[in-house]
């Protein structure tokens, strides 16, 4: 071999090295993606995030397989409008869900037949697509179903006050009504979860030899507080004193909404996480089982922030670590959750990122991913730098979100800044609270008089970000 030989032979092995990581996409495998939604996990409730009192062995083993990001937030600080973000990419002052409006008997209010989703972007890339766990866009066959929003298989709850249940009398596959026959009367013969997460296994199996993309909208740890035996027993006794809930257990509201009893709401609560950790362990597992490890994108992340319904105790398992508020809050504690993504040979193992972003983030990073085109009217900006290390990230100007329920409040974080507005149904011109986030992660002392000029850009953007709807009113 010539010396010339040798030395081109070099320059392209160094050139071949330079672009491990990127991706080709008119040339790569299509990519799968599963999206893991935990229901209420509040920032803290992960050993990698800094929860103490119990351990999620799998999920932090996702999180040191990958990257795991710190300034991460939900669409909203309530299920069907953080969904509705997660699925438009588009903020809750634009989209059309921003409330968890009901529909009687089962369901919520439905996305706009013109919404255009993840799963439709997806299924028009040539993916199969499948959700299982909790729906809430949309009662069963109105234009929200999800069968009619790009999910060519639907498997769980599609009503958000029945999917407080987890020893429902039926779940959906697809419009399809399958009674469980084991939970009739007061008997608790079948874990919705468990039966979901099968399900979703088989889901994985089915479409190993296409690309898919996997949503999973778990319920856990949404109230009411309930977890198989085998997991109860591994708790029990180790938080004591216990805290006891007294709820429904009969009659009107039973397994309709209201929540079931819980006389170890501790150790139930515990319980969850774990089953829930296990069953991110089984996810991955499968996808390793099938080979499908360096060509599958994991994510794992909650709707909002943790909750203190049906028993739950937040604080007693510092379920929001330094952040102040719960669900419904519009505080950091209601809206910035867990982050954490994994995929080999494209996302480097074991880092960390403070890049500030936000669910509907999501719809523009499958799209770069897949290097399709995304809607005009969307408010989101592509996190695939981030996951990747490739390419320049752009940074968003602000991120906002309203919430008409409560009061009526409004939010904006824009660079070190957050400000939060209550009470607007009452006073539409109610005081802004200001932080600065870099200096006043708990958000405890409100700034706004020393920076009147930050406050008036504040109340521009809200003006700005803001498209009145039909439905969800001050």
């Amino acid at each position: 071999m010539t010396r010339n030989l040798l030395l081109s032979l070099f320059i392209l092995i160094g050139l071949a090295s330079c672009r491990t990581g990127e991706r080709d996409t008119e040339n790569s495998p299509k990519p799968n993606i599963i999206y893991i939604l935990a229901d209420d996990l509040g920032y803290g409730d992960l050993s990698c995030y800094g929860q103490s009192k119990f351990s999620t062995p799998n999920i932090d083993k996702l999180a040191e397989s990958g990257i795991r990001f710190t300034q991460h937030y939900s669409g909203s600080t309530v299920c069907a409008p953080s969904r509705s973000a997660l699925m438009t990419g588009q903020h809750t002052g634009r989209t059309y869900i921003r409330g968890n409006r009901e529909y009687q008997p089962e369901g919520q209010h439905p996305l706009k037949e013109e919404a255009v989703t993840i799963a439709e972007l997806m299924k028009k890339a040539g993916y199969a697509t499948g959700a299982f766990g909790k729906w809430g866009l949309g009662y069963p066959g109105s234009e929200g179903d999800p069968n009619n929003q790009g999910f060519d298989v639907f498997f769980g709850y599609n009503c958000q006050r029945l999917g407080h249940h987890y020893y429902p009398y039926f779940l959906r596959s697809n419009q399809d009504s399958l009674v469980l026959e084991a939970n009739a009367g007061n008997k608790e013969g079948v874990y919705a979860p468990n039966l979901i997460h099968e399900k979703t296994l088989e889901f994985i199996d089915d479409n190993k030899d296409k690309p898919f993309f996997l949503y999973v909208p778990t319920i856990i740890p949404h109230a009411e507080l309930f977890a198989p035996e085998e997991y109860m027993a591994k708790y029990r006794g180790k938080f004591d004193p216990e805290h006891q809930y007294k709820g429904v257990d009969s009659g009107e509201g039973f397994r309709k909404g209201a929540y079931g009893s819980q006389p170890e709401s501790h150790a139930a609560f515990a319980a969850m996480i774990d089953l829930l950790d296990t069953q991110v362990g089984e996810i991955v597992a499968k996808v390793n089982e099938l080979g499908l490890t360096n060509n599958t994108l994991i994510i794992f992340t909650s709707d909002n922030g943790p909750h203190k319904e049906g028993g739950a105790q937040p604080d007693y398992f510092n379920s929001n670590g330094p952040l102040r508020g719960y669900k419904r809050d519009l505080y950091e504690g209601g809206i910035r959750v867990p982050f954490v993504a994994s995929w080999p040979g494209q996302i480097k193992p074991g880092t960390t990122s403070d890049h500030i972003s936000a669910f509907w983030d999501m719809l523009p990073t499958f799209t770069d991913l897949l290097g399709m085109e995304h809607p005009d009217n969307i408010d989101g900006i592509s996190m695939l730098p981030s996951l990747t290390g490739h390419g320049t990230q752009k940074e968003h100007n602000y991120l906002y979100w309203e919430f008409a329920a409560v009061g009526g409040r409004k939010a904006v974080r824009m660079g070190q800044w957050k400000a939060v507005q209550y009470d607007i149904s009452k006073n539409p011109d109610a005081p802004i609270e200001l932080y600065n986030l870099n200096e006043d992660l708990g958000e405890e002392n409100n700034v706004a008089a020393n920076h009147p000029d930050i406050v008036d850009k504040i109340v521009d953007i809200m003006k700005e970000a803001h498209v009145e709807s039909p439905l969800f009113k001050f």
